[in-house]
């Protein structure tokens, strides 16, 4: 037992040995080192910094799903009777959470007040505004095909003129959101192919400058195992350093959005923050970057290394 305690314990310092001495390496070629860290940083800070975007738009017409409302205009030839009737029978609908009736009295009234034509409006023969019906649909109805569903259903009603989603709008938007997710998903997969090929290509020029070294730890009865190594926690100081550049990278840029977000906000009377996803991002980019690091110098270190063969 004592035995095997040693043998981990110096299997764990030879990892803690080169996983310093590639950090080392990395230091003593500041330049390009850190060139190579800003492009893998920026790599992986463009899609991230996009879904935090329209993670913030997704919150925000989050917050307007209660403000959706359909809108019935009812024929200028049905009595009021029947359209006050008509509000009743749609109010024990179970698609439907609540509705407000406005006699067309009442939306001249609301016109006059708005628009300030109140003497252009007394000068009409007959009052031009119908009836209205406002329909807030139940919480369980709306989603956009149930919404459709009801609208279709609300526009076969003989006593209805037209029938207008006034929210028609944001459903268009959510239709735009999961395209710009599909977008953003396709743009992090070949960002992060491309920081696979940036870390691999970068392994490759040091397996060559290293070349001659190789060859003799080859002939000394070196495993490719312990070759390999070194090239392994290159990549990932290089992932893991990117990705702790990608994380400051969005942390610069939301703080100079918030600024003015937080403006545009209080000029529409609203109470929105723009939410950066700071403690979730700080985990998963350099997870992400890490993860990368070591594919990419491990594939680079597979393919190259077996080329070189002591002479």
């Amino acid at each position: 037992m004592s035995f095997f305690n040693f043998s981990l314990k110096n299997h764990l310092l030879r990892h803690l040995q080169v996983m310093l001495f590639s950090l080392g390496q990395l230091w003593r070629q500041p330049i390009s080192s850190l060139m190579t860290i800003i492009v893998i940083g920026i790599a992986l800070a463009l899609p991230a910094g996009l879904y935090i975007l329209l993670h913030n738009v997704d919150k925000v017409s989050g917050q307007w799903d209660d403000a959706t409302q359909i809108s019935l205009f009812i024929e200028k030839n049905t009595s009021s009777d029947r359209a006050y009737a008509l509000n009743k029978e749609l109010q024990k609908w179970p698609e439907i959470k609540e509705t407000i009736y406005q006699s067309s009295s009442q939306s001249l009234e609301e016109f006059r007040q708005s628009s300030g034509l109140g003497a252009l409006l007394d000068s009409l023969p007959s009052n031009p505004l119908p009836a209205v019906i406002i329909i807030h649909p139940a919480e369980n109805n709306l989603r956009e095909d149930a919404i459709g569903s009801l609208l279709a259903r609300l526009e076969s009603l003989p006593e209805v003129g037209l029938a207008q989603l006034d929210m028609e709008w944001l459903q268009r938007l959510r239709s735009l959101n999961k395209t710009a997710q599909r977008g953003i998903t396709i743009l992090g997969l070949l960002l992060s192919l491309s920081v696979l090929l940036i870390i691999g290509n970068t392994i490759r020029l040091a397996i060559l400058n290293r070349e001659s070294e190789i060859r003799v730890i080859k002939l000394v009865g070196g495993t490719d195992a312990f070759i390999r190594r070194p090239f392994l926690y290159t990549g990932f100081w290089y992932g893991l350093l990117g990705g702790m550049t990608a994380w400051m990278t969005i942390l610069i840029s939301m703080g100079l959005l918030n600024g003015p977000i937080n403006e545009l906000s209080k000029l529409y009377g609203s109470q929105f923050t723009l939410n950066w996803l700071a403690g979730s991002l700080f985990l998963t980019l350099p997870t992400i970057g890490l993860c990368l690091g070591i594919l990419g110098a491990g594939l680079a270190v597979s393919r190259h290394l077996k080329a070189i063969e002591p002479q």
